[in-house]
């Protein structure tokens, strides 16, 4: 990777892939992550794992439901990898592979596999990205992989991760199994929930203001239609 290439080079490439309007509420979060990724991929002490590409592939998912064409969700993700020199598929690849794992276990044995305790017997690779992060004392982390190991336990019990003290229990396990920060886990995590909710609620705001917007619209065109011309006088 060019440490050399800046933001506005990131920025540049994203707009040349996809040269469609992007809806104003949505335009924040796809240049937020967009930059996030940037800043971590010229980063010396960042190396891509499946983790991490599930946090961006969860991340992306989440904060564009509801975008509007949906069928520029497809280029706007794929010029958002190809803006930080890497390959969509690739990221689309382990997210799901990750996410079929997640779904086939009970989320007790998640833990022990995230946390390096247990390991489990399904992808030789995943399991060495794991050992990298603890074994390595230089690993750059980041907001993104937080969400990737959230989403692990989420989508192997969702009901799991909605009780708090639960929650940060295996929060716990897994930042000491992998020597990450449990404080800086917590933090991005807390973030990351609490901006789904204003995310959520935001698109609930624009939804009645598009509703009252077509009522009025439609009042004014049925007045208009019950609108009779006075008679003529001949």
């Amino acid at each position: 990777m060019n440490n050399f290439r800046t933001v506005s080079d990131t920025k540049r490439t994203f707009y040349s892939r996809h040269t469609r309007p992007i809806n104003t509420i949505y335009r924040r979060v796809v240049e937020e992550l967009m930059v996030e990724m940037h800043l971590l991929s010229v980063n010396v002490d960042f190396s891509y794992n499946s983790i991490y590409a599930l946090g961006v592939v969860t991340t992306f998912d989440r904060f564009m439901q509801g975008y509007q064409p949906s069928e520029d969700l497809v280029s706007i993700f794929n010029a958002i990898i190809c803006a930080v020199e890497q390959d969509p598929q690739v990221y689309r690849q382990d997210a799901a592979k990750l996410k079929a794992i997640a779904k086939s276990f009970p989320v007790k044995d998640l833990i022990a596999w995230c946390s390096q305790t247990t390991p489990l017997d399904q992808d030789a690779n995943i399991q060495g990205e794991l050992q990298a992060i603890a074994q390595n004392p230089n690993f750059k982390y980041s907001r993104l992989l937080a969400i990737g190991l959230f989403s692990l336990l989420e989508l192997s019990d969702p009901e799991f991760v909605k009780d708090e003290t639960q929650r940060n229990q295996a929060i716990a396990v897994i930042a000491q199994g992998l020597k990450l920060s449990e404080d800086k886990l917590n933090k991005d995590l807390d973030l990351y929930r609490s901006n789904l909710d204003k995310m959520e609620q935001a698109l609930i705001v624009m939804a009645d203001m598009l509703a009252a917007d077509r009522k009025k619209r439609d009042q004014r065109q049925q007045k208009s239609s019950d609108t009779v011309l006075p008679p003529t006088n001949e």
